[in-house]
């Protein structure tokens, strides 16, 4: 079985049961997973891989599973497709997490309970970020549909055809699901095989958004025994080959004798990659990557390189200090939004970085930004903007980067 080949997030309202489907499309729970069971897999969202299989011997959704028997007839399912999930929080308050994580996914199962009216406050925040980030692909979940009648299930199941209506996941197929119980697991899985794949232009000059970052190594190993910092991401163009000399850009942090906080960009060796437990040779779009490579582990432990980028040395974009957006408002009904003043912080989400700026000057729909730490961000990159309203962070709107 070769490397990942889509990158599936999970969004929906908190305890709407996004992590206990993630448990029955993988077998392992994503929010524990996220609070290192493995130390090599250890990031801020939850994260799994899970391998589909499919039944030569049976037709329809029955033919699909993540087990070793076939549901329909007990035969041996063959390795169909293998993908990676990100369980991104379902709280308002890390919604900043859930951009970042959707930002290097290639299509979205968005969880919404039965049990509640469609929309939620944080249901309705999600598909905005949905929206803003232009992701087209999705399933819809209607979960714990077990805890409602029939009629209730119906009228909830139009509450959110209503709901998705004009959005970019309109069409998107609405299943009802019973994680617990793997009600309609099958039917799931047999949608997301359907799901369109990144497309590779392997001539194109890598880039990778690190997404976490990790040391390997036990407390108390010798020196001689040492290995590199490994970090993990998402290729979002390019491959990026074992051996090959890479570049990480802002780069470590560096502390001076006076305190001030410089970054310095670093090249390293790709000593290594995986998917999960798959060792590459090389490695394309789709699915989570981890890059063994030689820097000192100090800076890559407690995701320390994460929201940077890596690609060939040279071809990266400039490291930023300052940025200019175009802000587009997404004249929320729910939000008074005041106009833009001079030193108003906001919460950019760049990439998989997350970081405040401080408005230098706003003129019109232009904003411009001091960061708090310096990005490398490609030009027209699109950047969602949490700004703080009435003594709470919210999503406001986003911006073109120029």
């Amino acid at each position: 079985m070769k490397q990942s080949v889509l990158n599936i997030g999970t969004l929906g309202h908190v305890d709407h049961g996004k992590t206990t489907i993630v448990g029955a499309l993988t077998g392992m729970w994503t929010d524990r997973h996220s609070e290192s069971i493995k130390r090599n897999m250890t990031i801020k969202l939850g994260y799994a891989d899970t391998i589909i299989k499919k039944c030569n011997g049976c037709t329809g959704p029955e033919a699909y599973t993540v087990g070793d028997k076939c549901q329909g007839c007990e035969g041996n399912p063959e390795p169909l497709m293998r993908i990676s999930i990100l369980d991104a929080p379902g709280h308002e308050t890390l919604m900043a997490t859930a951009i970042a994580g959707a930002n290097i996914i290639n299509a979205i199962l968005f969880v919404i309970a039965a049990n509640e009216p469609c929309p939620m406050q944080q249901t309705k925040e999600h598909l905005m970020v949905i929206n803003l980030l232009g992701i087209k692909h999705a399933i819809v979940i209607q979960s714990k549909v077990d805890i409602v009648g029939k009629e209730a299930a119906a009228k909830h199941y139009n509450q959110i055809k209503e709901f998705l209506k004009g959005s970019v996941i309109e069409d998107a197929p609405i299943i009802p699901v019973v994680a617990s119980k793997g009600i309609n697991i099958d039917v799931l899985l047999e949608k997301i095989t359907e799901l369109p794949k990144p497309e590779h232009d392997s001539n194109a000059d890598p880039i990778m958004y690190i997404a976490r970052s990790f040391d390997v190594n036990r407390p108390g190993a010798k020196p001689g025994s040492l290995k590199g910092g490994v970090v993990g991401g998402t290729i979002i163009r390019g491959k990026i080959k074992l051996g090959d000399e890479v570049e990480i850009r802002p780069g470590i942090r560096i502390i001076g004798k006076s305190k001030k906080e410089t970054y310095k960009p670093v090249k390293t060796k790709v000593s290594g990659i995986s998917n999960g437990e798959i060792q590459l040779e090389e490695a394309y779009p789709g699915g989570l990557i981890g890059l063994s490579t030689e820097i000192d582990p100090y800076f890559t432990k407690a995701d320390g390189l994460v929201g940077n980028l890596l690609g060939k040395p040279g071809k990266l974009p400039e490291v930023l200090t300052t940025i200019t957006l175009k802000y587009h408002s997404l004249k929320r009904s729910d939000l008074q939004e005041h106009g833009v003043s001079e030193n108003e912080p906001m919460i950019l989400s760049i990439g998989t970085l997350t970081v405040v700026g401080y408005v230098k000057s706003a003129k019109r729909d232009t904003i411009k930004l001091d960061l708090k730490h310096p990005v490398c961000a490609e030009k027209g990159s699109k950047i969602a903007i949490m700004r703080n309203v009435s003594q709470r962070w919210k999503l406001t709107g986003y911006g073109i980067s120029e």
